[in-house]
């Protein structure tokens, strides 16, 4: 992980903030930056220290989406090289999403392309009002592709038909409307607001957001027939008799925390 591109802090509690430091370029990615953010994320999922991730920007724009300079060298690549390098980015949005602790997006300006992959990709997104939202690559020619699982997820195919095919601006609040993000707060509140979530998470079982992460990528989209009632079904059986969730039900019915939330 290359410090200058990515600055990491992780206090004792196990919340980590994870800060993408490119702010003369407004934390524009290029292969870089993309691949700095992997490692990071993969490596912070494997530590068991860390049990929350927030992802955030340096400086007025949380991310300006891809690189000038990248795209101007992308140009010249092979074939083989312009799908390895598509690939990457890719590996980064699905990294992500399916990290396997909770996530929260700070946005604390403009987001632009891949950026807004980004932040559909955290479990929660904090806005502040400042901050703006553009699709912006088919004004370039190009098309939001390795982002538009998560994008389409979180605010719907009828929308992105919009702004995928305008590529105009919209608003902090407009992003709100659509559940891009999930709160808007004030600029100077949105450290502290994302403390507080964060504190939240360190409340629940950590092994049970696992598995609810999970569960909402199993069930979303899927008709609910006898295979999804059967599986769900065994999912709640498997947690029931999981040392966690005996664990959490005896700490509630004894009038105590569990173990996991200890010093919370």
């Amino acid at each position: 992980m290359n410090p200058s591109l990515i600055h990491t802090q992780v206090d004792a509690r196990g919340r980590a903030l994870v800060t993408m430091n490119r702010p003369e370029v407004h934390n524009a990615f290029d292969d870089t930056l993309i691949s700095a953010l992997t490692a990071e994320l993969r490596r912070l999922e494997t530590d068991p220290a860390v049990r929350v991730l927030t992802l955030t920007g340096a400086g007025k724009s949380f991310s300006a989406g891809a690189d000038l300079g990248w795209m101007r060298r992308m140009a010249d690549y092979s074939p083989a090289e312009n799908l390895a390098d598509a690939q990457a980015l890719a590996e980064l949005m699905r990294t992500l999403d399916r990290l396997a602790k909770p996530t929260i997006a700070l946005v604390q300006g403009p987001v632009y392309g891949g950026g807004v992959g980004l932040v559909a990709c955290c479990d929660i997104a904090l806005a502040s009002p400042r901050a703006a939202f553009c699709l912006s690559e088919v004004k370039l020619g190009l098309i939001p592709a390795v982002i538009s699982p998560y994008v389409v997820a979180a605010m719907g195919a009828r929308a992105a038909r919009r702004y995928f095919l305008t590529a105009e601006r919209f608003s902090a609040e407009e992003a709100l409307r659509l559940g891009l993000v999930h709160e808007l707060v004030a600029e100077g509140e949105l450290a502290a607001r994302g403390a507080a979530l964060a504190e939240q998470l360190l409340l629940n079982g950590p092994q049970a957001m696992v598995a609810a992460k999970d569960l909402v990528a199993l069930v979303a989209g899927r008709p609910l027939d006898a295979e999804l009632i059967a599986e769900t079904a065994e999912r709640i059986c498997a947690a029931r008799a999981s040392a966690e969730g005996k664990e959490g039900l005896g700490a509630f019915l004894e009038k105590r925390q569990p173990q996991w939330a200890k010093g919370s």
